[in-house]
């Protein structure tokens, strides 16, 4: 019965695009017919596995904004905009009438109240207290050391292994692995050790990765169709409530056995500084919405944190190291700079590779489009109107690869735009570069990130030389993060 639907399903959409599908031409560039009842759906299908590129193409040539029609009564009508003053508009300076809103709310309803998901004042409370661990000093020492501690204990090891063997190895599965184990230590105190030379199966394994890829596809189907597959339990819905299921059973662990430590600790004892410790100690007369006391909220929480920390930082690390590949004179660059300007106590001065790893999130950046929903109806800088509820889907993959906006050489890979005549560095407003968002919503670890992939940067270049295996398809895999389909698979050699 459940094979059948799918099937059905599958079919009924082969149908709409044999039938209805219409490729036109308009200055070179694609355009979809609004067709009677199914809106442009049937000429969009055929591009959502490469949705990112798709935008660029169609942004480039409808002046960086375009209106998506659904069909009828679906809920399914989006405005894609990667123009720098809608977005300065929606994220900063109109920022009030621009929540996450309900809709996303529905799509992204796996992430529950934690600070990726939620609007008002609870947002506002997360943001405060998440800013407030985030700066603390203890904090900011156990991501440095828990950093520096799974590089000699965990990645080294790995790499030097893989050299000696000479082992094909997955740089994307690496960097997950060793990003999952810095960020959970940092975020729940718990050490899930994924990377090392045998690669165990961990029991959140590919869960994160399921759950956002079924989220990807929810944006592009009506709420009643992918509803009734996650109840029937058919395809990525079902697989993401499995995951989920996971997901649920590794917090409630950690939270029971962080709980029995809170109780038998000392009260003259110091806790931990990882966040699920400081939100479980929270002081609720500073914030009133924020419930410590329930494991559901504190799952919340944490489980919004650890994705954020694990999934976008290894994407942009597994990116950078792919353009590296494909343009050796940066890697080269990159070198000299280390040799002659290194400190381990100052990785500021290592200004151009700085650049490049914020030319490589411009052209990848880690999330690749960002979802909002105007409290009443606007009207943006474009012109565009925009009703109360509506959706818009900032393209800020599109976004990095506009010509009107980075100028003709948009899709190069070229480190030398972030550096100024001086050999500072240059910053760009942030709705012109959005990998690590805008306005009041800006990523509280920024900071923390970017100095993250330095270190790991550092530690590979220095040390290793890599090459990418001939022949891999290099494509992003549609989903909410962006990641590469099927790995980066590479082998590893010691640099003599």
């Amino acid at each position: 019965m459940i094979g059948l639907l799918e099937v059905f399903v599958a079919f009924f959409f082969f149908l709409v695009f044999q039938c209805f599908f219409l490729h036109k031409k308009s200055q070179g560039q694609p355009v979809l017919k609004n067709w009677p009842f199914l809106g442009m759906l049937p000429g969009m299908l055929p591009y959502i596995p490469r949705i990112y590129d798709w935008t660029v193409e169609v942004l480039e040539a409808t002046n960086l904004t375009f209106l998506f029609k659904g069909p009828w009564f679906s809920g399914m009508d989006m405005l894609f905009t990667a123009d720098p003053r809608n977005i300065q508009h929606i994220l900063n300076s109109n920022f009030g009438n621009y929540p996450k809103g309900p809709e996303f709310k529905k799509i992204f309803d796996v992430l529950g109240d934690g600070i990726l998901s939620v609007d008002l004042e609870l947002w506002e409370e997360l943001r405060k207290s998440n800013h407030a661990i985030f700066h603390h000093q203890d904090f900011l020492n156990l991501s440095v050391s828990s950093n520096t501690r799974k590089l000699k204990e965990g990645l080294v090891p790995f790499f030097d292994n893989a050299a000696r063997e000479n082992l094909t190895i997955d740089l994307q599965d690496v960097f997950k692995r060793f990003m999952f184990d810095t960020s959970s230590i940092l975020m729940t105190g718990y050490d899930p050790m994924p990377l090392s030379i045998d690669m165990p199966d961990v029991e959140f394994g590919e869960a994160p990765e399921t759950g956002e890829e079924a989220i990807y596809y929810r944006h592009f189907k009506p709420v009643t169709l992918w509803r009734l597959q996650n109840w029937i339990g058919i395809g990525l819905e079902r697989k993401m409530r499995t995951s989920l299921a996971s997901v649920n059973r590794m917090f409630a662990k950690i939270i029971s056995s962080k709980r029995r430590e809170e109780i038998s600790r000392g009260k003259s004892e110091p806790s931990s500084m990882d966040a699920l410790t400081y939100y479980m100690n929270l002081d609720t007369t500073k914030y009133k919405l924020l419930k410590p006391s329930n494991d559901k909220f504190i799952r919340d929480v944490a489980f919004s944190l650890l994705l954020a920390g694990r999934d976008t930082t290894s994407a942009a690390l597994t990116w950078f190291f792919w353009l590296l590949s494909e343009h050796p004179q940066v890697m080269t660059k990159i070198r000299h700079e280390i040799n002659t300007k290194f400190d381990p106590t100052d990785l500021e001065k290592l200004v151009y590779l700085h650049a490049a790893l914020s030319e490589a999130m411009r052209l990848y950046p880690p999330l690749p489009f960002n979802h909002k929903s105007p409290a009443k109806s606007d009207v943006l800088p474009s012109g565009h109107k925009v009703k109360a509820d509506s959706k818009i889907v900032i393209c800020i993959y599109a976004l990095g690869r506009m010509r009107s906006v980075w100028g003709d050489d948009a899709l190069d890979f070229k480190p030398e735009r972030w550096i100024t005549d001086n050999g500072g560095l240059r910053h760009e407003p942030t709705y012109k570069y959005m990998a690590f968002n805008s306005g009041p919503r800006l990523c509280l670890g920024k900071h923390l990130a970017l100095l993250q992939m330095k270190i790991v940067a550092l530690e590979i270049i220095k040390n290793y030389d890599f090459k990418v295996i001939d022949g891999q398809k290099i494509e992003a895999v549609p989903s909410i993060v962006l990641r590469i389909k099927d790995g980066l698979k590479v082998t590893i050699s010691k640099k003599i």
